[in-house]
């Protein structure tokens, strides 16, 4: 489904067997790139270009993931991603409750908590987090 399009290009979020992370689809007829977003954080990262040999630019690139980074955008495709997988992707992660963000495994901190459930609350724009071993949910505003 279109997020929006940028100089002619189509930034979409796919609807059928997608996989974690969140990501859009963005590219032309000789080349893709996906860009990670989150529901926690409202940073935007290049995930992939292939093939690599035929990639654009990095003003290209950099151009969409700032055109993707734009709230109006970056909330139409959580709310895309959201509606067709039911998923924020952050379940069985450790968020560590004192820097409030997700961590690596390799990186057990002790204020780390495994997200045991998680879902994205579109009208009120934020994410809600179940944490292993603590009462009450945890709510990101977006």
């Amino acid at each position: 489904m279109k997020v929006c399009a940028y100089k002619g290009l189509l930034i979409a979020v796919l609807t059928r067997n997608e996989h974690c992370p969140p990501h859009v689809h963005v590219g032309s007829d000789k080349w893709e790139a996906r860009f990670e977003f989150s529901f926690w954080h409202n940073g935007v990262r290049l995930y992939d270009v292939m093939p690599a040999q035929k990639q654009p630019t990095v003003e290209v690139l950099e151009e969409l993931r700032q055109a993707l980074k734009l709230p109006i955008h970056l909330r139409r495709a959580r709310e895309i991603w959201w509606s067709s997988s039911q998923t924020v992707c952050l379940v069985n992660q450790l968020w560590d409750v004192e820097a409030g963000e997700v961590v690596s495994a390799k990186d057990r901190r002790p204020n780390a908590k495994v997200v045991e459930s998680a879902h994205f609350d579109a009208q009120a724009y934020k994410t809600v987090l179940r944490l292993a071993g603590q009462i009450g949910l945890l709510e990101i505003a977006l």
